[in-house]
Parts: C-alpha cells; sequence; structure tokens
C-alpha cells in the first residue's frame, strides 16, 4: 500500500515517570506545575557534584511483572514493561493485530547501566564466578524491546533505538516509517531509562553535564539565565502505533496522528549542538513538511529544553529557522524537563504523550521556575503556570549527544 494511504494514529499510552506512575497522574501533575526533582536517595550524593535528580517514586515491578522475570531484568527494562502495560491496556489492541504485523521500538540510551554497576563492585570483590549469568541479558539495550516482544507475542519487527537522549523519539519515527510502508500494522514504540546510579551520575557530572546544585526548584531551569545543566530523570514512556483503517475498523479510541517525523545528524561534536543549529531545524522542518503545517496552524512545541547553556540557545535558533521568526514568537513552547529532569532516552516518548495530551485537552504544561528569561532564548516558554490554547500541531523535540537530531509532529484526528 503506497505510504500517502497509510496514516498512523496512536490508540494507547502508558507512562512510569517522576511525576506519577501513569498517564492521569503523570499530566494532571505536569500542568499543575509539580516539580518531580529532589535530593538523590538511591546512594549517597555528598561526594557528587550532582546532589538532585528526578527520581521515580513508589515503583514495584511486581506490580507488572512476575517475580522470576523481576530477577532476571535490570530496573531500565522494568519501566519499560510497566509503562507497556497501561499503553497496551489502554489500546485494547491484543488480539487484535496478527503477530506478525505487530513490532516493538523501543529506545533507551544507555540500557542496563545499574546492571553493570552492580556486576562490575561484584567482580571486582568477589571475583568472576560471582557474577551473574544473567548480567549481559539484563544489561544490553535491546533486551527491554526482547522482553517487551515474547511478552505480548510481537513476531514482528522488535528493534532497539539506542541515539542518546533522542532514543525515544526516534523509536516513534522509526514505527511510523515501518507501519507508513506497510511493514506492520501496529506498534509498541517509546522510550525507557534507569539511569539514577552511582556511576552514572559521576559521568555525567565530571563532564559538566549536570546542574552542580541542592535546591530542587534551582536546578532543572530551561531557558532561564540561570541554567547551568540538566538533571537526571527516569522513567519509561509507550505509545501503541497502529495503522489508521486498522484502528477505526476495530473501534479503538484515537488520541491523535502521527503526522510528520525528522531525523537528521549534526555530524558536528561528540556532545555539543552545531552552533548554527542547522540539524535541529532541518529535522523540525521535516516534521512540519509530512505534517502539512502553514501558517494558519497554532503550533505547541514541546521543546527538548535541558537546561544546559549551549542546548537551549541553541535550539530557540532552530526553532526559529524552521518555523520563521514570525510563526517562532506566535507558537507556544515548553520544558517539562523542568518537572521530569531529563529522562534521557524516555524523555522523547513521555514528551510525546504531553503533546498528545496537549491537543486533547487544550491545555500547555509550563516551564517551571522560569524567573530570569535568557535575552538569547527570547520566545514564549509559557513560564511557570499552564495556560489554554486551542492549538493545532504539536511538535517534540529531542537531540542527543552524537547530534542526533529528532522531532516528531502530530495533529488531532
Amino acid at each position: 500500500m503506497s505510504n500517502d494511504k497509510r496514516r498512523v494514529v496512536v490508540t494507547g499510552m502508558g507512562c512510569i515517570s517522576p511525576v506519577g506512575l501513569d498517564v492521569k497522574t503523570a499530566w494532571e501533575n505536569l500542568i499543575s506545575g509539580k516539580n518531580g526533582i529532589g535530593q538523590i536517595t538511591y546512594f549517597d550524593a555528598t561526594d557528587y557534584k550532582a546532589k538532585v535528580a528526578a527520581e521515580v517514586k513508589d515503583f514495584n515491578p511486581r506490580d507488572y511483572m512476575e517475580r522470576a522475570d523481576v530477577l532476571k531484568s535490570d530496573r531500565y527494562t522494568q519501566f519499560g514493561i510497566a509503562a507497556a502495560a497501561e499503553a497496551v491496556d489502554d489500546s485494547g489492541i491484543l488480539g487484535k493485530v496478527e503477530p506478525e504485523r505487530f513490532a516493538v521500538y523501543l529506545g533507551s540510551g544507555i540500557g542496563g547501566i545499574k546492571t553493570h554497576g552492580d556486576e562490575m563492585q561484584k567482580f571486582l570483590e568477589r571475583g568472576a564466578r560471582r557474577v551473574s549469568p544473567y548480567f549481559i541479558p539484563m544489561m544490553i539495550p535491546n533486551m527491554a524491546a526482547g522482553m517487551l516482544a515474547i511478552r505480548y507475542d510481537c513476531q514482528g519487527p522488535a528493534m532497539p533505538s539506542v541515539t542518546a537522549c533522542a532514543s525515544g523519539s526516534n523509536a516513534i519515527g522509526e514505527a511510523l516509517r515501518l507501519i507508513r510502508h506497510g511493514y506492520a500494522d501496529a506498534a509498541i514504540a517509546g522510550g525507557t531509562e534507569a539511569p539514577i546510579v552511582p556511576i552514572a551520575v559521576a559521568g555525567f557530572g565530571n563532564m559538566q553535564a549536570l546542574a552542580p546544585v541542592s535546591d530542587p526548584d534551582e536546578a532543572s531551569l530551561p531557558f532561564d539565565a540561570r541554567r547551568q545543566g540538566f538533571v537526571i530523570g527516569e522513567g519509561a514512556a509507550i505509545l501503541i502505533l497502529e495503522e489508521m483503517e486498522h484502528a477505526i475498523s476495530r473501534g479503538a479510541k484515537i488520541y491523535g496522528e502521527v503526522t510528520g517525523y525528522g531525523s537528521t545528524c549534526d555530524a558536528y561534536h561528540i556532545t555539543a549542538p552545531r552552533p548554527d543549529a542547522k540539524g535541529g531545524a532541518a529535522a523540525m522542518a521535516e516534521a512540519l513538511a509530512e505534517s502539512e503545517y502553514t501558517d494558519d496552524d497554532a503550533v505547541y512545541l514541546n521543546a527538548h529544553g535541558t537546561g544546559t547553556p549551549m542546548n537551549d540557545k541553541v535550539e530557540t535558533l532552530a526553532v526559529k529557522k524552521s518555523l520563521g521568526e514570525d510563526a517562532a514568537r506566535r507558537a507556544y513552547i515548553s520544558s517539562t524537563k523542568s518537572m521530569t529532569g531529563h529522562m534521557l532516552g524516555a524523555a522523547g516518548a513521555i514528551e510525546a504523550i504531553v503533546c498528545l495530551k496537549a491537543l486533547e485537552t487544550g491545555i500547555i504544561p509550563p516551564t517551571i521556575n522560569l524567573k530570569v528569561p535568557d535575552p538569547e532564548c527570547d520566545l514564549n516558554y509559557v513560564p511557570n503556570e499552564a495556560i489554554n490554547a486551542n492549538i493545532t500541531l504539536a511538535l517534540s523535540n529531542s537531540l542527543g549527544f552524537g547530534g542526533h537530531n529528532a522531532c516528531l509532529a502530530f495533529r488531532k484526528v
């Protein structure tokens, strides 16, 4: 079937996040401006540059998995399975799609880094024979996708997306293309990450990526002149993508349509964004073109908005280049990382859910703690309070180490 006849919609959503263990709770907390950032509790962070993180609270993997599966899976996989359980149940997709036409595309920037740290410590202290036989399958970044495929009998492609902070968005975008081009009828797509462990916090902190502050309300400050880095977060978010006619034929609830996807690489630097924003702007332009964007559209952009000095001003430039100066100033822009922290490979997926909820409800979540606007970040970032807006197009940007740029676009159906 030709590409222009296979439209792709979202029929289910699920999340595990620092602001809630389901979509309803997370959304209510985001639009109320609740900060999910707090002091690190998983280990003693006294000697670390970063003191705060966006931890997932009150998560029990046994609520979603059998004990045997919990014991042989990393926390990042457990988050992914839990978010998928909500999304799959929400969609009613099981039994309504042929296993060979059901895919999994799941992003994770780091994979099982907790397992890696735990087993390395065991190896150094107790010797090679004490390393778990499950070490490798627990650590590798494809295993969350693999376990989801086993759980839901997804016999189509089951692929990880590993593009750092763009992983979740790339997973959704590549699943979109898979369905558009006729290789699947439905897909479990999103991202998952569990990086709040000593070795990761030390590594990110020592490269000066994390905000070196102790006050949770002074830590994640996207587009604010006081910003000093991002706050590490964790969690997972899953969308059920489905070919539109397939969804309509079974009477599925449709949250919105995935209308555009852009994917580029800066080809510039391993961590820094390209200063002229060429790659980010190109990814946005591609998503906008696929969505048949016009100047009449009312646009909401969930920005990558990490709160690092370089990202925010370069992303602002990318928005201006892709939309045009006038349209960029009319757009509503916010960074929900001000509340969730940076969920790395899961960030693009949770932010895709935010876009769909903004389209559904007409509510734009705020960028909290934005008190000192940066003159180089001079657009409408919806500071501190949610607003109502009748938007017609929602975009989500994700920009990852390695120069990976991804943009997703959504419309109402």
